[in-house]
């Protein structure tokens, strides 16, 4: 029988992309609502109680407005947006993260997705803590370079009607929201200064994360995410000459994979960590069917 999944807020961008790599497979029966209906409460109350899985694709106010009404409910729920990610009584939805994170989402009722940079710092930083490369409260630098589709529908059309050529740096204040979610799920006790830049394309992703190593530290931090992700498959780590001299951001795209590489200079231990993702795939609704599939006790890459 086909598993019930309805998504709240499925003409958003990741709700759009979400349906699109649902709607072809027939293991899934997917809810919608009439356009009439899609703000209504009892409308959405309706299609959550038919689901056996809901995926909010909301703002975080939104979000926040219907999760207590779920509790009541016998969906099992995965959450897009930010509200979540921190939350204890939120699995994260970040396969990779350790040995035992599979079996957790499999087994939860609630599941926070991942944001989109915090995947890719997540999965750099977290190998060099468990390593014993850097401390918990080493000074941590992200910069991150984007596609535009990251900002949703409004910064898509600022894009394509040509109001903003070029890209740009934001989010200087530190105040960004996926800061919280890399403090707590990288195991970091010191908060990182990460600063996000959106480029002139759609969609695709690089995440650097630069540090002051002991000589020798490249080849360590390497050998410490190929320890980590071992056997992975939406996770790869790959030797630096495979991006090319110039890493392309959207070498990714339309895909549900992350590549995670090293350089730097061996002799004075300068490193540099580098994810490649794509900020629509492994970055957002990519991993929520990944998360999908493994509540519904199916093979992780169903669809993917």
């Amino acid at each position: 029988m086909a598993a019930k999944v309805f998504i709240d807020g499925e003409v958003g961008t990741t709700g759009l992309q979400i349906r699109a790599r649902l709607a072809r497979r027939d293991d899934i029966s997917l809810i919608s609502l009439a356009e009439a209906d899609r703000k209504s409460r009892d409308a959405r109350l309706d299609a959550f109680a038919a689901a056996d899985v809901a995926i909010l694709c909301l703002p975080d106010a939104a979000v926040h407005e219907i999760a207590a009404e779920l509790q009541a409910l016998p969906c099992r729920v995965i959450d897009a947006s930010t509200a979540h990610r921190t939350d204890p009584a939120w699995e994260f939805g970040f396969a990779e993260l350790d040995a035992g994170a599979r079996a957790r989402i499999a087994a939860a009722k609630y599941v926070s997705n991942p944001g989109c940079y915090s995947t890719g710092a997540i999965a750099l930083l977290r190998p060099m803590i468990d390593a014993g490369l850097i401390a918990p409260d080493h000074p941590i630098t992200i910069n991150a370079i984007s596609g535009y589709s990251g900002g949703g529908k409004a910064m898509i059309a600022e894009f394509e009607a040509g109001a903003v050529t070029g890209g740009f740096v934001y989010g200087t204040a530190q105040q960004h929201k996926h800061l919280p979610e890399i403090v707590a799920r990288a195991g970091l006790s010191r908060k990182p200064i990460f600063v996000p830049q959106v480029g002139q394309f759609a969609q695709g992703m690089i995440v650097q994360v630069p540090l002051h190593l002991a000589p020798g530290g490249p080849a360590a931090a390497l050998d410490a995410l190929r320890a980590h992700y071992t056997g992975q498959h939406f996770v790869q780590v790959v030797d630096r000459a495979d991006m090319g001299d110039r890493i392309n951001p959207q070498r990714l795209n339309n895909t549900n994979m992350m590549e995670l590489t090293v350089d730097g200079d061996a002799d004075t231990g300068a490193t540099v960590l580098i994810a490649v993702l794509d900020n629509l795939g492994k970055g957002a609704s990519g991993a929520a069917v990944q998360n999908l599939n493994l509540l519904l006790g199916l093979n992780e890459a169903v669809g993917l």
